[in-house]
C-alpha cells in the first residue's frame, strides 16, 4: 500500500516537473486520499513556475521538517528540492516519523544538512532502503529526478498497474524536463508542454490527481 501511494505521488510530481512547476511545500498535510484509494496533491499556494528547466530559486519557503539541505543552507535550489521532500514523505510512511528532528530549528537544520537519519526498519526490502537513501542524498546533484524514480522497477511496475496503457504511454513518452525523451533519449525543442491532466481518464485500479 505504501508503494501504491508513493507511486501516485511520484506521478503527480512528474506531471508538475514536466511542466516546469515546483510545488515547494510537499508534506503529509498536503497529501489527500479519497475513499477509492486515489491520492491527490494539494496546496499550490507557494508553487513556482520556472522560466526554463535549469532555473534555480533561492527564496526560503516550505515546512521546516521537509526543507532540503540546499534551502537550509540558503543556496540556489531547483526541482531536486521537491525530490528531497518526496523522500521525507516516503520515510514518514515507512517509519511513521520524520527522518530529521531536533529540539530546536538549529539542531533540525544541522541534521538535515548532514543527512543523518535512522535506518528504516529491516522488515522493508533492500530496494526500498536503496530508494530512500538515493532520494535523501544531501547532494542535490546525486539525487534522482522523479523520472528516474519512476523508472525503478519497484515503482515502474506499480505505475503500469495504476495507469491504463494509453495513459502510461502518454505520460512517459515525453518529458519537458531537460528537453529529453526518456524512452528514445533524443533532444526535443523547448515547446509548450502538453496541458492535458493525467487525471482526465480513470486509472485501471487507482490513480492520482494534482
Amino acid at each position: 500500500m505504501i508503494i501504491d501511494y508513493f507511486t501516485q505521488i511520484c506521478l503527480a510530481i512528474k506531471h508538475l516537473h514536466d511542466r516546469k512547476i515546483l510545488h515547494r511545500d510537499l508534506k503529509s498535510q498536503n497529501i489527500f486520499l479519497t475513499k477509492d484509494g486515489i491520492v491527490k496533491l494539494g496546496d499550490f499556494g507557494i508553487a513556482k513556475v520556472l522560466s526554463h528547466t535549469k532555473e534555480n530559486l533561492q527564496t526560503i519557503v516550505g515546512t521546516p521538517y521537509y526543507l532540503s539541505p540546499e534551502i537550509v543552507e540558503n543556496k540556489p535550489y531547483n526541482y531536486k528540492s521537491d525530490i528531497w521532500s518526496l523522500g521525507v514523505l516516503l520515510y514518514e510512511m515507512l517509519c511513521l516519523e520524520p527522518p530529521f528532528n531536533g529540539t530546536s530549528l538549529t539542531m533540525l537544520a544541522m541534521r538535515i544538512v548532514k543527512g543523518n537519519y535512522k535506518a528504516i526498519p529491516k522488515r522493508y526490502s533492500t530496494k526500498i532502503g536503496t530508494l530512500v537513501k538515493a532520494i535523501l542524498n544531501p547532494d542535490s546533484e546525486k539525487r534522482p529526478s522523479v523520472n528516474k524514480i519512476l523508472k525503478m522497477d519497484i515503482i515502474s511496475n506499480r505505475a503500469r498497474e495504476l495507469l491504463d496503457e494509453e495513459k502510461y504511454i502518454q505520460e512517459f513518452s515525453h518529458t519537458v524536463l531537460h528537453n529529453m525523451n526518456i524512452f528514445q533519449q533524443v533532444h526535443q525543442t523547448d515547446e509548450e508542454p502538453h496541458e492535458e491532466s493525467p487525471s482526465n481518464k480513470p486509472a485501471k485500479k487507482s490513480g492520482f490527481e494534482v
